[in-house]
């Protein structure tokens, strides 16, 4: 199986259409409400696909409509438990049974070779996500045009080649595809999600690895504007009012300095080594200023009865102390292991007990990782018997796609994404008396005058540059035969004149 770097899935060579023989099963899955018109257009187009009927199967997710759907010939599920968007894809994919889930709405008409598209990458790669060519017209026989922001973005990065992790903010439920064990292992469609739903799922499969893939030969018409053409600023009121909780890629709704996410940016781990020194790990942690940061201690926390014990004496005082002082802290949790996986958090950051990052130590690792999209940063902090002792920093992603290939997960997140070694003083981290204690809004403070300081640095080195510059230009010219004039020469006598 190939090794996608980023999103740039370039190297597939995907066959014509017509020229190969496929094998998976798909299951295309279509919510829908009150709309049989809609559906009735929708199944007549999935009547006609070349690919193979036998590897085909539809299901219909009727989402509490009014009179119920009526779809002879193909499985029709009620949607039970819930209600919404949500709720009727993650019911229509429970019941599929094929190996791709390939999500419809009831109002897409589909080319006839759509299916056979999609389903030529999901033949060469398992962690795809293939993106349909949605076009909006006014009525069927048009070529149709895409929404401004989808030509935008595929224009801008390559038809998604070069987009990085952003590329699944163009995952949409009118016409895409994914296997049903990445579906599973992202965790499936949030039920609660009556809209945005999609967005929010392809971040988490994004979180699980996937990479996507926008087929303009998987092509697909939608008559009439869609909601978000018609009544966007809407849209973005009521979407954006949860999709700052849940994704955490999305910076700029996450724009309080104090707030608290149910999805953090980066969650630190480090395990239960002395009270002292854990703690000073942990509070460090916190008080950056990276605010969506959230932390968890590994240690063997089931040892901690309520049987009677010696305050003082007791042989897991240590333990019992940390639970004590982070019992309510929402943000701190308590686990046995280190957890393989922090998602849905894009990061997570291995501290060792006792390493106490700086102020903004959290926010210029993730700063280095975006920078070039690395899958690895590596904080040398020490040397010791066993080798180099470090602080790791693991885009979640990274390691979701280097666990689907054989090899040492960090060779192949090196190889997929890049990694990188840093020193770790220079990052800020500190141990022993080297700490700080956390002292809340100063810590930001201090991390706003370092990062000024060496703005100021790299301002003063670029002003050195353009002097040397200014000095070669004044320096007296070769000798000519005349004086040189024109603007070059009134250049260089008005530099000349002030110094």
């Amino acid at each position: 199986m190939r090794r996608i770097r980023h999103n740039d899935y370039g190297a597939l060579e995907p066959p014509a259409i017509g020229s190969w023989r496929p094998a998976k099963r798909v299951s295309v899955v279509i919510p829908a409400y009150n709309d049989q018109d809609g559906l009735d257009r929708t199944l007549t187009a999935l009547a006609k696909q070349t690919y193979p009927a036998e590897l085909t199967e539809v299901v219909v997710a009727d989402d509490g409509s009014t009179p119920p759907l009526s779809a002879p010939g193909v499985r029709v599920v009620r949607v039970s438990g819930g209600w919404g968007r949500g709720a009727a894809r993650q019911a229509g994919a429970d019941a599929a049974s094929g190996d791709v889930v390939h999500w419809l709405d009831a109002d897409m008409i589909l080319d006839e070779e759509h299916l056979e598209a999609h389903m030529r990458w999901h033949h060469l790669l398992d962690h795809a996500v293939v993106i349909g060519d949605t076009r909006f017209v006014d009525e069927l026989g048009e070529e149709g045009t895409r929404t401004e922001y989808t030509t935008k973005t595929l224009e801008s990065t390559r038809m998604l080649r070069d987009a990085g992790t952003s590329a699944y903010l163009l995952h949409t439920g009118a016409s895409s595809s994914v296997s049903a064990a990445l579906l599973r292992a992202a965790g499936g469609v949030d039920v609660t999600l009556n809209m945005a739903e999609d967005t929010e799922l392809g971040y988490r499969l994004a979180q699980a690895g996937a990479v996507f893939i926008p087929d303009p030969e998987a092509k697909g018409w939608h008559v009439g504007p869609s909601t978000v053409m018609l009544r966007a600023k809407e849209v973005h009121r009521h979407n954006w009012s949860f999709l700052g909780d849940l994704i955490p890629d999305l910076r700029w709704l996450r724009g309080h300095p104090r707030r608290r996410w149910r999805v953090p940016y980066v969650r630190v781990v480090t395990e239960a080594d002395g009270y002292e020194r854990t703690r000073a790990t942990v509070d460090a942690a916190l008080a950056g200023t990276l605010a969506d940061t959230a932390v968890t201690i590994t240690g063997p926390w089931d040892v901690l009865t309520g049987d009677r014990h010696a305050a003082l004496d007791d042989p897991h005082l240590d333990l019992r102390l940390l639970r004590n002082l982070y019992a309510s802290e929402p943000r701190v949790a308590f686990a046995a292991d280190a957890p393989a996986s922090v998602a849905p958090a894009p990061f997570l950051l291995r501290v060792p007990a006792g390493w106490a990052p700086g102020a903004d130590t959290i926010a210029q690792l993730v700063r280095q990782a975006e920078q070039e999209t690395l899958g690895l940063v590596c904080a040398a902090l020490t040397e010791s018997g066993a080798g180099v002792v470090a602080a790791r920093l693991e885009r979640t992603a990274a390691f979701a796609r280097a666990a689907r290939h054989e090899g040492p997960a960090d060779d192949l997140v090196d190889e997929m994404f890049g990694a990188l070694w840093v020193s770790g003083a220079e990052f800020g981290f500190a141990t022993g008396d080297d700490i700080e204690p956390p002292a809340g809004d100063p810590a930001k403070w201090r991390a706003l005058a370092t990062k000024r300081a060496a703005e100021i640095k790299e301002l003063e080195a670029e002003v050195a540059r353009l002097r040397a510059e200014v000095d070669d230009l004044s320096q007296p010219p070769p000798e000519r035969p005349e004086p040189a004039t024109g603007p070059l020469a009134a250049l260089l006598k008005h530099l000349r004149k002030t110094g």
